[in-house]
């Protein structure tokens, strides 16, 4: 059951990339982050109010240090979905594990496994497999954006894992990171144009991203509560799956060889540097 739960939140998380990148041709970035996040607040909202669940919170630096970094992170994500072929763009956000781990070297000054710096260079290897050739030249901005997005991730990734040890619920998390998302992108929204009329086809998009992106939290949530963490972390990539056979059916994007190398070098040490951060907090993706 674990595992349906994990496959179910990929799918969700790669339709979400799918209604970023039609809306993309729609709404900015920032526009869809903001829509993705007012969903998210008001599913969340309505949840808490409903359970009376209290909001206050003693660690509010560390949920605004997460919030900014998950905001940042997520407009880099979906400006990344919006440039470059959807597979590229999942697989680099996906090299937040990567960032992670060595973060919680570099900072929590956590013991190294054998191995580790082996894993970390393999990865980035897989990352120079993956820009080149895999992408044009004029691709180029999509791919910083979508490593930039793993990267910040990485720092988003590092305080969920704080406020967990502060105990933290989950729910709390995720409602803060997904008003500040609101909040950020609120300034972009009214300044592209704050009484543009919004036609069917576009609020079907936005609700796709805002949607998705809830229930793929959820489904995901549910997957790391009740089975092992590795299973869970393992089955997560299977979001590049699908969104690699959403790239090829609807905009027919294909990667040649170099790229499906870097896809499993990534995916690989990224697994392994789950490993080595046992106790990261999935459950609140910044995607």
């Amino acid at each position: 059951m674990q595992s349906l739960w994990m496959i179910a939140a990929s799918l969700l998380f790669a339709c979400m990339g799918v209604c970023v990148k039609l809306g993309s041709l729609q709404f900015s970035a920032a526009e869809l982050v903001f829509w993705r996040g007012f969903i998210a607040t008001l599913i969340l909202g309505s949840y808490i109010l409903a359970r009376r669940l209290p909001l206050a919170t003693p660690h509010a630096r560390t949920h605004v240090v997460r919030g900014l970094a998950g905001f940042v992170s997520l407009v880099m994500y979906f400006q990344a979905i919006s440039m470059i072929p959807l597979a590229a763009a999942v697989t680099l956000n996906y090299t937040s594990p990567l960032f992670l781990a060595l973060l919680l070297v570099l900072w929590s000054k956590e013991p190294v496994r054998r191995g580790f710096y082996g894993a970390l260079a393999a990865g980035f290897v897989g990352v120079m497999f993956l820009l080149q050739p895999t992408l044009g030249r004029e691709q180029w901005p999509g791919a910083v954006f979508g490593l930039g997005s793993g990267i910040i991730s990485g720092i988003a990734y590092l305080n969920v894992r704080r406020l967990g040890e502060l105990g933290e619920p989950e729910w709390r998390t995720v409602f803060y990171f997904s008003a500040m998302s609101a909040a950020g992108g609120l300034p972009w929204l009214l300044v592209a144009s704050p009484f543009k009329a919004i036609d069917v086809h576009g609020w079907l998009l936005l609700l796709g991203v805002g949607g998705f992106g809830v229930l793929a939290q959820l489904c995901m949530t549910a997957a790391y509560k009740r089975g092992k963490t590795m299973v869970s972390a393992s089955l997560a990539y299977s979001t590049v799956v699908f969104s690699s056979l959403f790239g090829m059916l609807l905009w027919n994007e294909t990667l040649p060889w170099p790229g499906w190398v870097g896809v499993v070098l990534i995916v690989a040490s990224g697994l392994f540097a789950t490993a080595l951060s046992r106790r990261t907090d999935t459950e609140a993706i910044t995607d």
